[in-house]
């Protein structure tokens, strides 16, 4: 039997979520009643909520600093219009402090069986996977008196990708490659150079690379032009141990690594020479090798851009035996490691011999700006100790860099911003002295 009147009233009222009534309401539904229907009729005209069909479309990666834009598309299947308030959750690291909540949340009117779209910007503050959270959808009913409520898994994921600041400084190191290649000036003939080609003798070079043949066979004297050997193999090892995890200015001692890496991995390739990665602490926690040139750069990248510091010490000896099965032959190992004198006395000098007999070692290690503002600052008795202190953290560091360079290890000691170039131009000295 149909419901009329008052029973009618009280069915549709009680159909309404009791968590979508303002507590304020109570009362005054008590005794008004035509606004008591008026809200009924308006909650029942509101579209339902469970019914609507949503898919994201957009950016699955952006680099970190820049923006990245997910698309969210909303379907109507229903006879009613959809006036809706929509939030699109994501973790608050996907954008910048203070900007979520303008970000995340959008209007939409969507026409009983249209669709319409709704795009959230993200921001990322962080490196590694952004994964969408649920979205909330508040549909109101014509005089916006109550809305219905509900929420839907949409899943996403945006990977936020390393950087790469440092790629300002590959146009003049390929300058300076392509000098080494002989292509602007000529090199005189070392253990890592081969054959180039032949030109006429001018004053000043080196009377050894006079090809005398060449000479006898035509009235002018003509020399011998060396180029870097190519194809040769480059492991970069990335320590994600503690040692990684502190912090120097802005940003982790790893992120600095990983920006040198990456500019280094840009110039070997464009060398000519394979480059493979390696990240390690206990365990492998990123492996590419095998890559083309072309795919070089996309694939290190890619597998950077999860990498975390683990806590823990790092493994020296592991670390070293992995790395020898990942470089069999001759190869020039990259390790970007800490300077600190424990990790590298107890852990690093004892194996250390297992690499330099077997390869070419070259060390890169972040160095704190702080410390040498510390060493320079003076004016008062706390300055004068605080430079003390930095001026003793220098001289342990100059130590431990002696004692690997006795090793026969190439070492690079820079800060975050100078650690990229100051990388790239050891490993072209390196090429330019003809030791790979």
């Amino acid at each position: 039997m149909p419901l009329t009147g008052r029973a009618a009233l009280l069915a549709a009222l009680g159909s309404i979520p009791v968590g979508l009534l303002d507590p304020g309401w109570t009362g005054i539904l008590a005794v008004n009643g035509p606004l008591a229907l008026a809200c009924a009729c308006d909650y029942a005209l509101a579209a339902p909520v469970r019914r609507l069909g949503l898919a994201r479309s957009g950016d699955t990666s952006a680099r970190l600093g820049e923006s990245a834009d997910v698309t969210l598309t909303v379907t109507n299947p229903s006879a009613r219009l959809l006036r809706a308030r929509l939030r699109d959750a994501w973790p608050p690291s996907s954008w910048q402090s203070g900007t979520e909540v303008e970000a995340s949340r959008h209007r939409l009117t969507v026409p009983a069986g249209e669709r319409r779209r709704a795009t959230t910007r993200l921001r990322p503050t962080r490196r590694g996977d952004r994964q969408a959270d649920r979205v909330t959808i508040r549909s109101y009913g014509p005089l916006g008196l109550f809305a219905r409520q509900g929420s839907h898994q949409v899943p996403w994921t945006v990977r936020v990708l390393p950087p790469f600041t440092s790629r300002k400084h590959l146009p003049s190191k390929l300058a300076r490659l392509r000098e080494l290649d002989g292509r602007t000036s000529v090199l005189t003939r070392g253990e890592g150079t081969e054959f180039d080609s032949l030109r006429e003798y001018v004053p000043g070079d080196d009377t050894r690379s006079i090809d005398w043949r060449a000479t006898a066979r035509q009235t002018t004297v003509a020399v011998r032009t060396w180029r870097p050997e190519r194809d040769r193999h480059i492991v970069l090892v990335l320590d994600t141990g503690r040692t990684s995890a502190g912090r120097v200015g802005d940003v982790p001692r790893l992120d600095a690594s990983m920006d040198a890496a990456l500019l280094l991995a840009a110039l070997a390739s464009r060398a000519g020479d394979r480059v493979d990665l390696l990240a390690y602490d206990r365990r492998v926690r990123a492996l590419v090798q095998g890559r083309a040139a072309a795919d070089v750069l996309p694939s290190l990248v890619n597998a950077m851009a999860t990498l975390e510091p683990e806590l823990i010490e790092t493994d020296a000896r592991s670390l070293t035996a992995t790395a020898l099965r990942t470089a069999p032959r001759r190869s020039l190992i990259v390790l970007l490691t800490s300077l600190d004198t424990a990790p590298i006395e107890e852990g690093l000098l004892p194996v250390l011999p297992q690499l330099t007999q077997r390869h070419t070692v070259l060390l890169a290690s972040v160095a704190d700006p702080h410390i040498a503002r510390m060493a320079a600052s003076r004016g008062n008795s706390e300055a004068v100790y605080e430079a003390a202190a930095a001026a003793q953290a220098q001289a342990e560091r100059h130590r431990t860099a002696e004692q690997l360079r006795r090793h026969g290890v190439t070492v690079v000691d820079a800060t975050p911003d100078d650690l990229a170039p100051a990388l790239a131009d050891a490993y072209l000295a390196l090429k330019a002295a003809g030791r790979l």
